[in-house]
């Protein structure tokens, strides 16, 4: 039975589970056991969605059978911290899907450019000729996502036109996600020697300086990340921020690679 991985940043962790909600063929789901996925397996479970947690080296071994219309998915998600060091961020992923090939028919990376470091990655493993294709979120012509809003909102044509609607002032954009790991992705809790206090007051005189003064909302029309309003409210009132909000967000550029690399692993 064929299997899919899915490598992905937390930050993207509603759409894997939406995902895996809406696919009635899929057989198991495997979820690969590390210190991100506590808050993933408990919306799994609130979703009433069944899966397994196994550490690396109990996840079995591809091996080739032919069942129709059913497959494994194995989810791996890496640290949202990653983000802060690009260079680090394509070291990790790349060992990552090394590690996972011999658990894979097919991996699929939950992740854009991301500081255009992951812009080669699929060639760069074709040509290394890994034992299963490898595929980055891409939009409808084939152009790789640049993060995970330009995934969110179906692409750079949407995303470029949001970036214009806020280009008179320094604008965070926040998908429901975005909303709770801001703290994680921005080192918050230790930085200034574990003075988080400190940390925002000083985060706060830098976007004085250089003119960060909004905070947009970005509607995907999933519920899985509670308190989406509240986590926005707290965020700009720290921040002294006015809140937007754009209704651009949806599953579109999931959901095409997702059904690209299913149908790639099934034949």
């Amino acid at each position: 039975m064929p299997t899919m991985a899915i490598i992905s940043c937390k930050i993207m962790q509603d759409e894997i589970i939406w995902i895996l909600e809406n696919d009635t063929e899929i057989e198991e789901i495997i979820v690969a056991d590390n210190d991100n996925t506590g808050e993933f397996v408990e919306k799994l479970d609130k979703a009433n969605i069944h899966y397994s947690t196994l550490p690396l080296e109990n996840i079995p071994v591809v091996e080739v059978e032919n069942t129709p219309n059913r497959y494994t998915v194995l989810i791996y998600l890496m640290e949202l911290g990653l983000h802060r060091n690009p260079k680090e961020l394509k070291t990790k992923i790349y060992e990552t899907v090394d590690v996972l090939a011999p658990y894979s028919s097919g991996i699929l990376l939950f992740y854009g450019l991301c500081g255009n470091v992951l812009g080669n990655i699929e060639k760069d493993f074709a040509a290394n000729s890994l034992s299963c294709p490898v595929h980055i979120l891409k939009d409808n012509k084939e152009r790789i996502v640049d993060d995970c809003i330009g995934a969110t909102v179906g692409g750079t044509e949407n995303y470029l036109k949001i970036l214009k609607n806020v280009s008179d002032a320094g604008t965070y954009l926040f998908t429901p996600m975005y909303s709770k790991g801001w703290r994680e992705l921005l080192d918050i809790n230790s930085r200034l020697h574990g003075d988080p206090d400190k940390a925002l007051k000083m985060m706060k005189k830098t976007h004085e300086m250089v003119g960060y003064k909004r905070v947009a909302k970005i509607n995907t029309g999933l519920t899985y990340t509670e308190n989406f309003d509240d986590a926005i409210k707290e965020f700009a009132e720290i921040f002294d921020f006015e809140i937007l909000e754009f209704d651009n967000g949806n599953q579109k550029i999931f959901e095409d690679c997702y059904l690209k690399m299913k149908n790639e692993i099934k034949t």
